[in-house]
């Protein structure tokens, strides 16, 4: 059974404006990914990556789950081409939910996500994503995270490619829905970890090859 929606309607959910591809297209570096299960969650059975990109949060997750699927809107030659929001996949489907979701469409990739995961969700956002009254009434006053663990170094992203050498003036953050602990909010930081979690192979090999 496919989960591709083709139609323009659904195609044109990724797009914040960017103007070489039109899409959210912005790989996060696979030492972020790593600091989720390494600082934030105990990682457990199997995961969803729904807006995968080319693969590099998907490889470093599959780290430490012991299944990961991935997919996206558009092809980037890894996982599966699937419109998450509009996806038939069951109730409590997968263990976890987690992604780097497109900043315009966080909000309904969380309540998705919030269906399809058994366990719990982990969205990494950028640190204003908490602001706002209106995110505020819409998801958070009646939804709000059981952890948010803000990175203290800051997370470089590029449109299209990972850069090693980026810098960026974004602070980011994993919120984590975990649906045991649901009820309360706990800020917790994420130490300096880069150097411990960067690899070579990060940056010198495609995540297929892995």
């Amino acid at each position: 059974m496919s989960l591709q929606n083709t139609s323009h309607a659904v195609m044109s959910q990724r797009k914040p404006g960017t103007k070489k591809t039109g899409l959210d297209d912005f790989p996060t570096p696979p030492w972020a990914t790593r600091a989720l299960p390494e600082y934030v969650i105990a990682p457990k059975g199997s995961c969803l990556e729904p807006a995968c990109g080319r693969g590099h949060m998907s490889a470093a997750l599959a780290e430490y789950f012991d299944k990961v699927t991935s997919s996206d809107i558009a092809d980037y030659g890894y996982g599966s081409v699937a419109e998450f929001l509009g996806s038939r996949y069951a109730a409590s489907s997968f263990d976890w939910v987690i992604t780097n979701p497109p900043f315009n469409l966080a909000e309904k990739f969380i309540a998705r996500s919030m269906e399809v995961a058994r366990i719990g969700v982990a969205m990494l956002t950028r640190t204003v994503f908490i602001e706002s009254k209106g995110r505020y009434e819409r998801l958070f006053k009646s939804n709000r995270p059981s952890r948010v663990a803000q990175f203290v170094e800051r997370v470089p992203m590029v449109e299209g490619r990972l850069d090693r050498y980026a810098s960026t003036a974004t602070g980011y953050a994993w919120l984590v829905w975990q649906k045991d602990q649901l009820g309360s909010c706990e800020l917790v930081w994420i130490p300096p970890c880069r150097k411990m979690l960067e690899q070579d192979k990060d940056y010198n090999l495609l995540p297929s090859m892995w």
